[in-house]
């Protein structure tokens, strides 16, 4: 199985992604574009740009079409698409638009991590809070706009853990 989480920043999706690797042998994790961008030497610049969020699709879109099964995605396409898109709002994203689409279909369970109310991370980077609850609120609408039957996970890590492994061994959940 493939498995996508995806959100915006600070929500929980690496700490849940541990945790399933955790109950799930045999999976591995590829971690965020971001972080293995960072590693090759990629410079990032200093505040969140369209040309670090295309870096990030893109290489997002080599790691899904180049990973096998048993595989945890630390990060989509879609929530990458979605930071591109509250960044560079006239910028013309219908080409990523259908290659998120295409790439869907690669996956076999969307995890999306929303903020939750009471947001606990609230204080946390607010200089990046504006941000981080456009692309929450945009990734909502676009949950449907793709066409994308997903699990919303909420609570503690254990609850959400939970909840994914609920639904893994009970695909007909909703």
């Amino acid at each position: 199985m493939r498995i996508a989480i995806f959100g915006a920043h600070n929500v929980g999706k690496t700490t849940l992604t541990e945790e399933l690797l955790e109950s799930l042998p045999g999976y591995t994790l590829e971690t965020e574009p971001y972080y293995q961008l960072e590693l090759s030497g990629y410079e990032f610049s200093e505040n969140p740009t369209a040309e670090d969020f295309i870096e990030q699709f893109n290489y997002s879109v080599h790691l899904i079409s180049e990973s096998g099964h048993d595989v945890i995605f630390d990060r989509f396409v879609v929530d990458i698409l979605a930071y591109l898109h509250v960044v560079d709002p006239n910028r013309n994203i219908q080409s990523f638009f259908e290659k998120a689409q295409t790439l869907i279909a690669e996956i076999d369970l969307f995890v999306f991590v929303p903020i939750e109310e009471p947001d606990l991370m609230q204080d946390y980077q607010p200089d990046l809070a504006k941000l981080r609850s456009s692309v929450n609120d945009l990734l909502h609408d676009w949950i449907s706009d793709f066409g994308i039957e997903v699990i919303e996970v909420k609570g503690t890590v254990l609850n959400r853990r939970n909840q994914v492994l609920d639904k893994i061994s009970n695909p007909h959940l909703k």
